[in-house]
């Protein structure tokens, strides 16, 4: 087995085998920009994004034309958040997300709020949902954007998203979910959903770093946004500059093979986080699982232990990759906001460790990791009692 075993799938996850292959041709042979089109290399590359653009769209339950690629989700959040409220302007200026969103969703909102935006900021209950009469009360007729992320990406918690588009379609105003955690894990239906702008990244769902996608409603209503990236007019004038076609590629291929295996995967997934949860509160007491159980990615497990201090505990954990919470913040030294927004901070909170399942985590993985786990909790407990 080789080591460190790796548990941070929401970080990050490794390029599936046959998503290389299907990016490797537009490195070297298949090189041709999309926007030549005046020869055959330009059309070959430009067949691709198109084909990358359907399988994208398929994913989510979107139509290729609502396709929009970016970087990634942080390019897309910014694209959406601060694209929607720039072109809504004359409707309104108020704007509505929740306090556990991820930061580049906090910052976009931050940015707003210094450029006179009214924000308003939702908290969640200890399970960590919004709580739907709070965005309900919270919603005017002068509320442009609302925005909720799917999955949170510490706790893994599946915000109720059906519900939270009626609220916000009723109230006239649009909705933005960040899907970076969900999309390819769990089933998303723009339409159903009542979403009118989501965002998602290749590399939390087997694609490659540096590819991503926005959507965009184009029907009921058609979306307008003010584009963040000038120079070119690509991408339907939202997002200039040369199309990353390889990444792209990589991006459509991921997505389908997502599509293909997901209900298999999930399964096979959410029984391996169950085994591990069933380790752990079999070795050991005082631990605490971090957001709701029943509504959450089949993938995720965020736990805290009672009487261990976090950074020894992930010191001491060498041969496991896993991490506190967000891989985005995860040089600060100071409490996730996730955990404060649902009361899991304090003293008596202990350390948190946030598993992250993927594709290659195996019976043996998980088992390995509630030995290590308890080994090192009781060790540090005790440690700790001898003080």
């Amino acid at each position: 087995m080789p080591k460190p075993v790796y548990l941070d799938y929401h970080a990050t996850t490794p390029v599936d085998p046959r998503v290389l292959d299907a990016m490797l041709p537009y490195f070297t042979e298949a090189f041709g920009n999309p926007a030549s089109r005046q020869h055959a290399y330009g059309w070959q590359a430009d067949e691709a994004v198109v084909h990358a653009r359907g399988e994208v769209a398929s994913l989510i339950g979107a139509t290729a034309g609502e396709i929009v690629f970016t970087s990634g989700a942080t390019e897309s959040n910014n694209l959406a958040i601060k694209g929607a409220a720039h072109a809504c302007r004359d409707r309104g200026d108020h704007v509505v997300t929740v306090a556990t969103e991820h930061k580049s969703v906090l910052d976009s909102f931050k940015k707003l709020e210094r450029d006179g935006w009214r924000v308003t900021w939702l908290g969640v209950d200890s399970d960590g949902f919004v709580r739907l009469d709070e965005l309900r009360n919270a919603v005017t007729d002068k509320t442009v954007l609302v925005s909720v992320m799917a999955a949170n990406n510490e706790i893994g918690v599946l915000q109720p998203l059906a519900e939270i588009g009626a609220i916000v379609g009723a109230a006239g105003a649009l909705l933005h979910t960040d899907a970076a955690q969900a999309a390819g894990k769990v089933p998303i239906d723009v339409n159903a959903m009542g979403i009118d702008l989501l965002s998602l990244t290749g590399h939390k769902y087997y694609g490659p770093k540096g590819a991503g996608a926005l959507y965009v409603r184009r029907k009921k209503p058609r979306i307008q946004l003010a584009c963040q990236i000038d120079g070119g007019g690509h991408e339907q004038g939202l997002r200039s500059g040369t199309l990353n076609v390889p990444g792209i590629v990589g991006l459509g291929r991921a997505a389908a093979i997502c599509r293909a295996e997901m209900l298999v995967e999930s399964t096979r997934l959410a029984a391996l986080r169950d085994r591990l949860l069933e380790g752990l509160r079999r070795e050991l007491d005082g631990l605490r699982v971090n957001g709701s159980l029943e509504r959450r990615l089949p993938h995720n497990l965020h736990v805290s232990f009672e009487k261990v201090e976090g950074e020894s505990l992930l010191m001491a954990l060498g041969d496991l990759a896993v991490s506190t919470g967000s891989a985005c913040s995860s040089g600060s030294q100071a409490p996730s906001h996730v955990l404060q927004a649902i009361g899991a901070v304090g003293d008596q909170a202990g350390a948190s460790i946030r598993f992250g399942l993927g594709r290659s985590t195996t019976d043996a993985h998980v088992d390995f990791a509630i030995e290590r786990v308890t080994t090192v909790v009781k060790s540090l407990r005790r440690a700790m009692a001898a003080q």
